[in-house]
C-alpha cells in the first residue's frame, strides 16, 4: 500500500516543552499523515514552566517553526499557538480538553490520531494499524498498549498502576462531520449521533499486544522533561500529586527507594532491562544527543545498574508481581462480598415496593 492510498489521517498534538523530542515526534508521523495539527503553548496551570504569555520555555516554539520551514515539503504542518494560557478545565472538571479540542475541531482527516510529543510508534506497526483501518472502515476506535521507558531506552517501567489498566492509551478514533472530541481525560471521541466511538467499533489494547504492536512512551526519559512535568503535575493536580516533587527528588534525580520509582507514586513501581527493539526516530534522536548534535542533559544511570545487579531484585520484582495480584483481587472479593451482603436489604427494600404496588392496585379494584 502506497501513501496515497492511506487513509486520510489527522494527527494532533498537545506540546509545551516538547524538547528534545519534537523534531523527531514529527519525522516519525510525517510519511502518515493527511495532516498534523500541533497546539503549542500551556493551560492555567502550567505558569511554573511557561513564558509570562504562556509558551514553551525550551525551544519547542522556534523547533516547530523551523521544521515548518524547512522540512514541511508537503505543507501538512499547521501550528496553533494564541497569546496567553488555554483554559485549564472542561465542562467535566478535566483537564487540557480546550487544547485538545483546537486540534479536532480543525481536522479535516477520516481519522484523528492523537499523540503526545514524547510518544512514537514503530513503522511496521503504524503500517499494520494503517492497513486493518483501510480493509475496515468500520473499526471506530484503537487503543494501544504501551512501552514506558525511564532514564534511559535500557530501561522499561513495570508496576502496579500500569498492570492495573494505565498501560492501555486510547489514541485514535474515527472522524467526521458532527463528531465530538468530549474530553481529553481520557480521550473520548462522541460521532455525530453523540455515540462513544468505543461502543461501537473498538480495537483493544489486549489485542494490538497479543500482536506485539505498542506505543513506545518515553516519559521519563530525560531530567529536564521530567522536572517540568512534574512541577506541572503538582499545580495541576495538587489532590492526587502534592508529593510528587519530593518523589522526583527521592526517585528519579536519585534513586532511594527502587520500587518508587514511576511518577504515580503511591503504587509500587520498579525498572527492568529492556533489550528490544525502538522506533527508528527515537535511535536517531539517542545518537545525536550522544554525538553532541542536540544538547540536553542526560541521566547518570549508575545507581540503577547497580539496583538491576543487586542479587535478589529479580527475586523482590517477581514477589511486587505476585503481590499486585493477591493485593488486586483481594480488594475485589471484598468489594463484591459487601455487595452480597447488601442483597437480602436489597430484597426486603424491592418487596415493600411490590407490597405497596400491590396493595394500591388491590384499593383501586375495590373502587
Amino acid at each position: 500500500m502506497t501513501s496515497a492510498e492511506f487513509p486520510k489521517i489527522t494527527f494532533g498534538i498537545i506540546v509545551l516543552n516538547g524538547e528534545p523530542f519534537t523534531r523527531y515526534c514529527l519525522r516519525s508521523i510525517y510519511p502518515f499523515a493527511y495532516e498534523i495539527i500541533v497546539v503549542e503553548g500551556g493551560h492555567e496551570d502550567t505558569k511554573s514552566v511557561c513564558t509570562p504569555t504562556g509558551h514553551s520555555i525550551d525551544t519547542t516554539f522556534e523547533t516547530l517553526y523551523k521544521f515548518k520551514q524547512e522540512e514541511d515539503h508537503e505543507n501538512k504542518l499547521t501550528i496553533i499557538t494564541r497569546n496567553g494560557f488555554w483554559p485549564k478545565k472542561d465542562e467535566l472538571g478535566n483537564d487540557r480538553t480546550l487544547q485538545s479540542r483546537a486540534y479536532a475541531e480543525r481536522a479535516s482527516g477520516n481519522y484523528l490520531w492523537q499523540i503526545d510529543i514524547d510518544e512514537f510508534y514503530r513503522e511496521e506497526d503504524m503500517f499494520n494499524i494503517i492497513k486493518r483501518l483501510k480493509e475496515n472502515p468500520s473499526i471506530t476506535a484503537v487503543t494501544f498498549p504501551t512501552r514506558n521507558f525511564w532514564g534511559d531506552i535500557i530501561y522499561k517501567i513495570d508496576g502496579w498502576k500500569l498492570r492495573r489498566g494505565s498501560i492501555y492509551y486510547h489514541r485514535l478514533f474515527k472522524w467526521g462531520k458532527g463528531y465530538k472530541y468530549v474530553t481529553h481525560e481520557p480521550p473520548t471521541v462522541y460521532n455525530e449521533k453523540g455515540i462513544d466511538l468505543r461502543r461501537i467499533n473498538w480495537i483493544k489494547g489486549k489485542k494490538l499486544m497479543k500482536k506485539g504492536i505498542y506505543m513506545y512512551h518515553y516519559s521519563h526519559l530525560f531530567p529536564w522533561q521530567v522536572k517540568q512535568k512534574t512541577m506541572i503535575y503538582k499545580d495541576e493536580k495538587p489532590d492526587s500529586c502534592s508529593d510528587i516533587l519530593k518523589w522526583a527528588e527521592n526517585n528519579y534525580f536519585k534513586v532511594t527507594n527502587p520500587f518508587n520509582i514511576e511518577r504515580h507514586y503511591w503504587l509500587p513501581s520498579w525498572l527492568e532491562y529492556y533489550w528490544g527493539s525502538h522506533p527508528a526516530e527515537v535511535i536517531n534522536m539517542m545518537r545525536d544527543i550522544k554525538s553532541g548534535q542536540v544538547n540536553i542533559e542526560l541521566r547518570d544511570n549508575h545507581d540503577v545498574e547497580e539496583i538491576l545487579g543487586e542479587k535478589y531484585y529479580a527475586l523482590k520484582t517477581f514477589m511486587m508481581k505476585a503481590y499486585n495480584v493477591w493485593d488486586y483481587y483481594s480488594k475485589y472479593l471484598i468489594f463484591q462480598m459487601s455487595r452480597i451482603k447488601n442483597i437480602p436489604g436489597r430484597i426486603r427494600r424491592n418487596w415493600v415496593k411490590v407490597k405497596f404496588i400491590l396493595n394500591q392496585n388491590k384499593k383501586k379494584s375495590v373502587k
